[in-house]
């Protein structure tokens, strides 16, 4: 049977698209955008010819479209905050002979007095459950949960699905990753989602309290214990999160001694305070975190091998940034507008150069070191926008490298090189202050200063 296709058929199709009362988005697969209507320009405040072309997520907050087109699963009615307002996007993606050629993405929304009141309902119902939220945080001890994880690469994917596996159970967890992956992060995601969620989460940093206090710190004292003890005497960190999550940090830094009485307690289920004559119940569920290979400490006698064993029922891993570059662009805009907020400085967004930038630097010290970036370069800033000028002296690539440095590893290597040859002079060699300046942790500093034999 003949068909017959109307000769105005691309007049028809382009008018019912620049028509229609929704911003309407298309990629391709590599999730460029190749259309742009009217609504959403104006909307976005960006000309047609200047987006085709550019990356969806370059041009849009929070896209999704590229992974859509990458991945194949359509998203409906998912809520998306796009320049200071609450949208509902469907992303459906295009298929041709069985393959995913692109997606399309609407913004839905009727006119612009509806979508006020609805975005004004939104943001009031986001309030409420923040402040809700809040409440809990404040009694309860957490401070993050898994939406605090940014990220689509296919490794905080799996992260993030182990969590929500892993949290229903009581199970002990060992957290292992570079210094600044966001190890803390995870730690806060499984006891916010476990049973024991309306119970304490505390945590202790093992590095950071002196030997001669650990112990105290952890297991509490009695009245009249040592000289100096309080009246009354001191609940220790064991007894505080009873019924609840204890997150041990930095648990390879935890001297012997007090490995021993964790061991104790793992095995018993049972605390003994400083001074005390019997010993308490608790109830406690222990989540560990280290960026030092226990292995070799085991090896050195620096880490006991039946607390290894007791800790690691279920082991995680978390990312390096350098292992997830396409993470990079959605962390530095969520840190960024996390930082806006909290200080008040209007800067809206990034110069491309810096994104390049930030996409081929190695990032020693993880998240951390690039949240620690984009605050400097915020307060350093005077406009609207971060450029390459404005980013801390360490980050600098002019006067770091020289035009024949070499490949792109190369150069990436001599200017780590250079960054920390300055910051341990500006530290006057202190090796642990420079950590703290660079945004990593010691033992990625020292790995460093032997790679670059420096």
């Amino acid at each position: 049977m003949h068909r017959l296709i109307s000769p105005y058929r691309n007049e028809i199709l382009e008018t019912v698209l620049e028509n229609l009362y929704y911003c309407l988005v298309i990629v391709d697969a590599e999730g460029r955008i190749i259309y742009l209507n009217d609504h959403y320009c104006n909307f976005l405040e960006v000309k047609r010819e200047d987006a085709i072309g550019k990356p969806v997520a370059d041009v849009i907050e929070n896209s999704r479209m590229h992974i859509v087109a990458r991945t194949g699963k359509d998203e409906i009615a998912d809520l998306q905050y796009i320049r200071g307002n609450h949208m509902i996007a469907n992303r459906v993606a295009v298929r041709a002979n069985e393959r995913v050629v692109g997606a399309v993405g609407i913004v839905l929304f009727r006119d612009t007095k509806e979508w006020m009141n609805m975005n004004s309902h939104i943001k009031e119902l986001l309030l409420e459950l923040e402040e809700y939220r809040k409440q809990l945080n404040d009694r309860y001890g957490t401070t993050y949960s898994l939406h605090d994880i940014i990220g689509n690469s296919p490794q905080i994917t799996e992260l993030k699905t182990k969590i929500k596996k892993i949290a229903p159970s009581d199970a002990t967890v060992l957290i292992r990753g570079e210094s600044g992956t966001g190890k803390e992060l995870v730690a806060h995601s499984i006891h916010h989602l476990s049973e024991r969620h309306t119970k304490p989460f505390v945590s202790i940093n093992c590095a950071s309290i002196p030997e001669h206090l650990l112990e105290s710190e952890l297991f509490g004292y009695k009245e009249g214990a040592f000289t100096g003890a309080k009246k009354g005497g001191k609940l220790g960190k064991f007894q505080l999160a009873n019924g609840g999550t204890l997150f041990l940090d930095e648990i390879g830094d935890m001297p012997l001694n007090a490995q021993v009485k964790i061991l104790r307690v793992l095995q018993d289920g049972e605390v003994e305070a400083i001074g005390a004559v019997q010993t308490d119940k608790v109830d406690v569920r222990i989540i560990t975190a280290t960026n030092q290979p226990l292995e070799k400490l085991i090896q050195e006698q620096q880490f006991r091998e039946d607390l290894f064993y007791r800790i690691n029922v279920i082991q995680m891993q978390t990312p390096p940034l350098r292992e997830r570059p396409e993470d990079i662009r959605v962390l530095a805009k969520y840190i960024l507008q996390k930082i806006t907020n909290r200080t008040g400085k209007r800067v809206l967004d990034f110069d491309t150069k810096v994104l390049d930038y930030f996409m081929h630097y190695t990032w020693p010290g993880n998240v951390r070191e690039l949240e620690n970036v984009i605050e400097s370069a915020v307060h350093l800033t005077n406009s609207e926008r971060i450029h390459l000028k404005d980013l801390p002296d360490h980050l600098q690539p002019n006067g770091l490298v020289n035009e024949n440095a070499g490949t792109l590893k190369e150069i990436i290597e001599q200017t780590e090189k250079l960054a920390i040859e300055r910051t341990l002079k500006k530290a006057n060699g202190d090796k642990q202050a420079a950590a703290k300046l660079l945004g990593i942790g010691k033992s990625s500093l020292y790995d460093k200063i032997s790679k670059y034999d420096l």
